[in-house]
């Protein structure tokens, strides 16, 4: 057995050979958590090469080969025993980079395939230089040499892909761009490997156990206090009684390797990562010589910053009001990323060189950077970077704060001016970008702008974002939004493009009778509200589109004033980052979707006829073809924007897995509204408000309503007797199973999610419906494939199949493949038929077990 750092361009080139994936090995595993992970460890190899720095790799894991049995000396095989996940993930990621820059630059794509896909010269399975498992090599090789088919386009194999192609539209954001052909150097001269090679007659199975039988890891911090305290033979007593046992005391050893970091980080490096802290530190200690009074100092230092670091985490112990007010509102944003810009303000002040006033005016611009960013829909993708760059970069010859405002003002950080704040609060789908804490705390500011004599206790409130204009709006409120339709747009269009932006949203904590009620009946509710903001709207005769537009224009001049702009005349990009977005979510459309002019302008805050005339006029926009009429049609002004592109559409859109009605027109269940557009391109663990409160309904006092009876209560207004009954009859049935029934916290849509796991913990629970009355159109039950893609088993994708195969059993129900990491949604009222209400709970039933055999599996 031999045993060796490479590369993965050293491991895979060279001459003809090809690397088999045993048959008894389990598929292609790896879900969007370890493809984020990986992608982040690449895009900072990337940004290495371009600083020019060439020591710095990446130790990515083992590799372990044994000769396979079908070796021969003009073509190696060898079998991988361990790595597979490894090297179908890079395999994949150089896949999508070739398919990337295909039709701008043909001959470097064909270069990446032959260099690390593929054998030229060899045929058949012998053609790829990675051959997975039986399982996964169809759809390995549809991605690989093509075609792609719609048996070849689900599973983790086809996610993977479409994550990278994703992930590379978006690295070319104008805010943080990153050269593809530095991030293909990262993939394949920057990751390292161990491999392993064994020779013939070893025991290949007992090396892969001693490789993985890793057991219970130290953490960073274990590794650089034991280092600690062995470089103090003499002082390592004193200095823990007196430094160390009262900073572990007053932070967790997670806490405390964050502040580790962050001391790294205000020492000026600002390239060290978290995870190669011990590292870090310990090759400082060494270069530097260090003596027990130099580690003494270092320990001493930590102390104190401790203190300082605890303001972050618990504001409350800040002394100062204003400064605390800003910690505060940061850490309801989750702003962990500032840590190292908020640090370094708080140590400049303890040391004397800032006061609490500067302090204030200095997170200011922090705080107003990361709205501005959200409200205008930048991607947080680089925030780490520019946060981190900020001890090293701050100018030393201006006053800290206004430092702070240039450096954050400055090229490449996208901090968006007034303009673009007021155009995209009058445009942006605002519900529909950031977290739900981050959109809750904007709408908090602005009614605080009001100074209203006597100020809400939000926390006491409970106030949750609610549509004055409902999502699904009844006859009343389309006959008014008819009254305001252009030419060329019709009322659903109408609705969609205003219904998520920030002028039709406000925070309420009223009793639920409001629904989705015309707004004559809302306004008596709002008009006795003890928020500034709701009496506004109550104050309007009518809430068409141009109130909402009104009222954009006032929230935006209020948050102009709230929060300040970035200095002028520093050089700025060209606004190009809407189409970005464009491009983005076109390229992680699922196989078997389509959107419409209508959905891709609604998601971006723009018009139709602009989304139109980008997508002719910009050539190599990954999957703009699959852009159509909202009636699904191919739009008469649709023409191919370069000779290397071309074809006959509807034929692309057959063999990309859409349907067509017997008229000619795609099929309407395949479409992507906007809301589905968003889901792909929203992280995982941006959950929307309702699943962060969903909880067990405790039984009220007497006389008040509880979440369940609020739900039934709504339901039953839209739906009918039998619809309701079918609904109770089915919660029972979960309930038998061992699951729970969870009510979101929503006061004027509310919802019930079918539960399973730990009751009252958000994020530790499980559940593979929530059901929604209907506000006039009929309840539904949303299917939440998204949510269940992060939580075991159901990372496992055939198993999502299965759950959505099983469902598509019911009469009247029909969930394409392509919205399988979405949340489609049914109508409750399928469940009057018996019949459907059993085959719903068989697949409940299945559902459950599924979950139950996670640990044994």
């Amino acid at each position: 057995m031999q045993a060796k750092e490479t590369l993965f361009a050293d491991l895979v080139q060279g001459r003809a050979q090809q690397f088999q994936v045993p048959l008894y090995q389990r598929t292609y595993s790896w879900t969007e958590k370890q493809l984020r992970q990986l992608w982040s460890d690449i895009l900072e190899q990337a940004e290495l090469i371009e600083r020019g720095e060439k020591a710095n790799t990446h130790f990515l894991g083992s590799v372990v080969l044994a000769p396979s049995p079908q070796n021969d000396v003009t073509f190696a095989r060898w079998l991988v025993v361990d790595g597979q996940q490894r090297l179908t993930t890079l395999s994949l990621a150089l896949a999508a980079i070739r398919d990337h820059i295909r039709d701008a630059q043909p001959r470097d794509a064909e270069r990446i395939d032959e260099q690390y896909l593929i054998n030229k010269w060899q045929n058949g399975s012998d053609h790829l230089r990675l051959l997975p498992t039986q399982a996964d090599r169809s759809q390995f090789a549809a991605h690989v040499r093509g075609p792609l088919t719609e048996q070849a386009a689900g599973g983790g194999v086809a996610a993977a892909y479409t994550f990278f192609r994703r992930k590379l539209v978006e690295a070319a954001d104008p805010a943080a761009p990153q050269d593809v052909f530095r991030i293909e150097q990262a993939i394949t001269s920057r990751l390292t490997l161990v491999a392993v090679t064994a020779e013939r007659g070893d025991n290949v199975h007992r090396i892969f156990e001693s490789l993985n039988n890793t057991g219970l890891k130290l953490s960073q911090a274990d590794l650089l206090r034991n280092y600690l305290f062995m470089k103090l033979p003499t002082r390592g007593e004193q200095v823990y009684e007196t430094y160390w046992l009262p900073l572990q005391d007053s932070l967790s050893n997670e806490e405390l390797e964050q502040l580790m970091w962050l001391q790294l980080v205000l020492d000026g490096d600002d390239r060290v990562r978290r995870q190669d802290l011990y590292a870090a530190q310990q090759q400082r200690f060494e270069h530097g010589k260090a003596t027990e009074q130099d580690i003494e100092a270092y320990i001493s230092e930590l102390h104190r910053s401790a203190a300082l670091f605890r303001r972050l985490l618990h504001p409350e112990e800040e002394p100062d009001a204003s400064v605390r007010a800003h910690l505060h509102r940061l850490e309801a944003w989750q702003a962990q990323v500032t840590y190292p810009a908020l640090m370094l303000l708080l140590d400049r002040r303890e040391r004397g060189t800032l006061d609490s006033s500067g302090t204030a005016r200095a997170m200011s611009y922090i705080e107003s950077f990361l709205v501005r960013r959200m409200i205008c829909r930048v991607p947080p993708n680089n925030l780490n970077r520019i946060f981190q760059a900020v001890p090293g970069q701050l100018p030393l010859d201006v006053p800290i704060a206004d430092g702070l405002h240039q450096l954050l003002s400055a090229d490449n950080r996208f901090w968006p001016a007034d303009d673009e704040l007021r155009e995209k609060i009058r445009k942006a789908p605002f519900y529909q970008f950031g977290r739900p804490q981050q959109r809750k705390m904007v709408l908090q500011r602005l009614e605080e702008s009001y100074e209203h004599p006597e100020p809400v206790d939000f926390v006491a409130a409970q106030l949750t974002i609610e549509h004055v204009m409902p999502q699904s709006p009844g006859d009343e409120w389309l006959r008014m939004l008819g009254e305001d339709v252009a030419d060329g747009e019709t009322v659903e269009d109408l609705h969609s493009r205003l219904q998520h932006t920030l002028g039709n949203l406000t925070l309420t904590a009223v009793n639920s009778e409001l629904s989705n009620h015309p707004f004559e009946r809302k306004q008596g509710l709002l008009q006795g509200s003890h928020l500034e903001m709701n009496r506004r709207i109550a104050a309007t005769e009518r809430w068409g589109a141009k109130e909402i537009i009104a009222r954009a224009d006032e929230l935006a001049d209020r948050a102009i004033a709230l929060w300040p702009a970035p200095l002028r005349g520093v050089g700025r990009a060209e606004r190009s980052r809407d189409w970005h977005l464009a491009h983005q979510v076109l390229a992680a459309l699922p196989h078997g979707t389509w959107t419409s002019y209508g959905d891709l302008a609604a998601f971006l805050g723009s018009g139709a006829q602009a989304v139109g005339n980008h997508l002719a006029g910009t050539p190599g926009v990954a999957n703009a073809y699959r852009v159509l009429t909202s009636e699904g049609r191919v739009s008469e002004g649709f023409r191919w924007t370069s000779e290397d592109e071309g074809g006959d559409v509807r034929s692309l859109l057959s063999a990309d897995g859409i349907r067509f009605t017997v008229t000619g027109a795609a099929d309407p269940v395949q479409r992507l509204t906007a809301d589905d557009l968003a889901l792909l391109v929203t992280e995982g663990d941006d959950r929307t408000e309702d699943e962060d409160t969903a909880q067990r309904t405790p039984g009220g006092r007497q006389g008040e309503e509880t979440r369940a009876d609020r739900f039934f209560r709504q339901l039953a207004a839209d739906d009918s007797p039998e619809t309701v009954e079918a609904v109770r009859t089915l919660l029972a049935r979960w309930e038998k199973l061992g699951g729970w029934i969870g009510h979101g916290a929503g006061q004027v849509t509310t919802s019930a999610f079918l539960m399973l796991g730990e009751a009252g913990l958000p994020g530790r629970g499980i559940w593979p419906l929530t059901l929604y009355p209907g506000g006039g159109r009929g309840g539904t039950a949303e299917v939440v494939f998204q949510h269940l893609a992060a939580r075991e088993p159901f990372t496992e994708r055939a198993l999502r199949a299965e759950l959505l195969t099983r469902l598509n059993e019911l009469e009247g129900v029909d969930i394409p493949e392509g919205k399988l990491e979405l949340r489609p949604n049914f109508r409750l009222s399928v469940l009057e038929k018996d019949r459907n209400r059993e085959l719903l709970a068989e697949a409940l039933a299945w559902f459950r077990g599924r979950w139950e055999e996670r640990g044994t599996a």
